[in-house]
């Protein structure tokens, strides 16, 4: 009987492995609203507090719509549109891992705002007031960003420039959008401190936690695939920038943390030619803004003046 316990033990053991994997990793309870103006931990977080939380509350303080899409596979999505002026350029935003949009959109909201963009801030499948359970590091989600773009052009036609943007998973996952056949009124990609392919940011963290990551990660990718539905490996943002055919500004800190800049760097270099980067020392994950903001203008507004659909006045905002 010895040797069919061990086989057994050996499966139970495996299987808890991919349960632990698969709801560290992808499970959202998804059943209560994010408080924006919760504790922020970290130094560097906590080192700009204070101006996160102003444009979170800025944010916050302006009228918005909500809308509302049905996603590719019948997930009901939520977004806040902010609208500025009539026929005016319209930004999508997508926030972060187990984000939300009020708070990891708020500095990309206020310059959108500065220069007269109207604003859907959406909530990513399977956070804050989107359905679902499960996030997929921006392979499904990248179907949502289309998905939205419909939306966007069916209410405000086919000639309204857009601008789709996200900071961490969500720039990744804007980038990953290029793999798709995006419209043509798709003018520009904004991606802050994208990671450069799920399974690369999977294992760095894997690592942070003192996992070791080329054993763990394929039980996360298993995870993922029986109990998520979805493989890591599908796509990435390193293939995004590959084939897209729409041009992208990347933004990285150059003392991220979490997300580290050279994951930027390696997706401009292996890019088609289609990217541009800037980064800004002393900034960490997600805060390029809040740290330097006078140079993370710049570097948007001279990459939207490079775009005949956008022409912006190269003033500070």
């Amino acid at each position: 009987m010895e040797w069919i316990i061990l086989p057994v033990v050996l499966l139970v053991l495996m299987t808890a492995l991919v349960i632990f994997c698969f709801c560290k990793c992808f499970y959202a309870r998804n059943n209560r609203i994010p408080d924006p103006y919760c504790n922020l931990h970290g130094e560097q977080y906590l080192a700009v507090k204070d101006k996160i939380f102003e444009c979170t509350r800025k944010m916050d303080e302006q009228p918005y719509e909500p809308v509302y899409i049905t996603s590719f596979d019948g997930l009901k999505l939520f977004g806040r549109y902010y609208h500025h002026a009539d026929g005016a350029p319209l930004k999508i935003i997508f926030h972060g891992y187990r984000g939300l949009a009020l708070r990891d959109a708020s500095g990309g909201y206020t310059l959108a705002k500065a220069l007269g963009y109207n604003v859907i801030a959406v909530d990513q499948r399977a956070h804050g007031k989107s359905q679902g359970h499960v996030i997929t590091f921006g392979i499904r989600e990248r179907r949502d960003v289309l998905s939205w773009i419909e939306y966007a052009n069916s209410r405000f036609g086919e000639k309204t420039p857009i601008l789709i943007s996200g900071v961490s998973m969500g720039a990744a996952t804007v980038i990953m959008a290029a793999t798709l056949p995006l419209p043509k009124n798709v003018c520009a990609i904004l991606a802050d401190c994208p990671y450069s392919t799920p399974k690369d940011i999977i294992q760095k963290v894997a690592a942070d936690e003192h996992f070791p990551p080329r054993l763990s990660y394929p039980f996360i990718r298993i995870a993922a695939k029986l109990l998520g539905g979805f493989d890591l490996e599908e796509t990435s943002s390193l293939e995004g920038a590959k084939c897209s055919t729409v041009p992208i500004l990347l933004l990285h800190g150059e003392d991220d943390r979490f997300v580290p800049w050279e994951m930027s760097q390696e997706i401009h270099e292996k890019s088609n030619g289609c990217t541009t980067l800037a980064t800004f020392p002393n900034a960490g994950h997600g805060l390029s803004y809040m740290v330097a903001p006078r140079e993370y203008e710049a570097a948007c507004i001279g990459f939207l003046n490079s775009l005949p659909a956008l022409q912006q006045e190269d003033t500070p905002v």
